[in-house]
């Protein structure tokens, strides 16, 4: 059965930053990438490599200088700022190395935040939002503020934020990188789980380990792809 379209698609991005006067450096010199929907890519690559650039653009939180990215069939590399705004709240769920939690809300209330943001009234959404608390562990902490709960815990709230508007993938950033060897392997469990039930996962981690758990690992050297390497196919599609 042949696959269906890659939801995303990166094509001959460049990605230039300005430093001051004439000095110039280019951090992406001339990328192309393609995820198919359900696929868990990991994103691996020394420090100056690119990646850190690489996840910028992946999450619409910068655009690429030339090229094109487009994202669940849209070209949000030439989307003005609102509407850029408004794709990645919609398409794409965040998962932070430092949880990025607020402080003063609840464990329901930081799962709550995406619907804020986007506008909707969380009323409607409660039942939501208890089902997802309860899928990442936490249906008894619903009261609990970040302080009182532990790394491992807290990043379980960011995962069940992240994927409270249902978006197209979530994007990872060294989710372990904080926690302890125990603690990271239960979130990377649960990741994998999420990505066994059809959520596309791109993860950006320095640990072979950690990318070891992917479909596809891509090596970043100097602003481009250097090599990828697959550890398995992607599950074929449901009907």
């Amino acid at each position: 059965m042949p696959r269906p379209s890659a939801i995303i698609r990166i094509e001959g991005v460049k990605k230039r930053y300005v430093l001051g006067g004439e000095n110039e450096v280019l951090a992406l010199r001339h990328v192309d990438l393609a995820v198919e929907a359900g696929t868990y890519l990991a994103i691996m690559g020394p420090s100056g490599s690119g990646k850190s650039t690489m996840l910028n653009i992946l999450g619409c939180l910068d655009r690429p200088s030339a090229g094109s990215y487009w994202l669940g069939g849209e070209d949000v590399s030439r989307m003005p700022d609102d509407q850029l705004s408004e794709a990645r709240g919609r398409k794409i769920g965040f998962i932070f190395q430092s949880y990025n939690l607020i402080a003063q809300l609840t464990v329901l209330e930081n799962i709550q935040v995406p619907l804020l943001y986007q506008g909707k009234d969380v009323r409607l959404f409660h039942d939501r939002c208890l089902d997802l608390a309860r899928l990442v562990g936490l249906g008894d902490r619903l009261g609990h503020r970040p302080n009182q709960l532990s790394g491992g815990q807290q990043q379980r709230v960011a995962i069940a934020r992240s994927l409270v508007n249902d978006p197209l993938m979530l994007l990872a950033d060294e989710p372990t990188g904080n926690l302890d060897s125990r603690t990271g392997t239960e979130v990377l469990d649960l990741i994998d789980r999420l990505n066994q039930a059809g959520k596309t996962i791109i993860l950006v981690t320095h640990d072979e380990r950690v990318a070891a758990r992917a479909h596809r690992v891509v090596h970043m050297k100097d602003g481009v792809i250097d090599r990828e390497v697959v550890n398995r196919p992607p599950p074929a599609p449901s009907r």
